[in-house]
């Protein structure tokens, strides 16, 4: 699941190395947080407008995780 978020995050910034994902351990739902630091200045790219990029990033990541009938959600910092 890591390697999915840094793999869709290099594609859409113009700064790959400074992609960075934290996950946290699971909540007492079993609710897995993954947090994907990016520069400064690539912020708007994995937003996007109106938050269009990132709200399809979560639903990949949900469908992902769907298939190994786990819990995850995305916060972009």
């Amino acid at each position: 699941m890591k390697e999915l978020l840094i793999a869709m995050a290099r594609g859409l910034v113009e700064d790959p190395d400074a992609v960075q994902v934290t996950v946290d351990e699971p909540d007492e739902e079993g609710n897995v947080v993954y947090h994907l630091h990016v520069a400064e200045g690539d912020m708007g790219r994995v937003i996007g407008k109106q938050g269009r990029i990132a709200k399809a990033i979560r639903v990949v990541m949900r469908a992902a995780a769907t298939r190994t009938n786990d819990k995850v959600s995305v916060e972009i910092d």
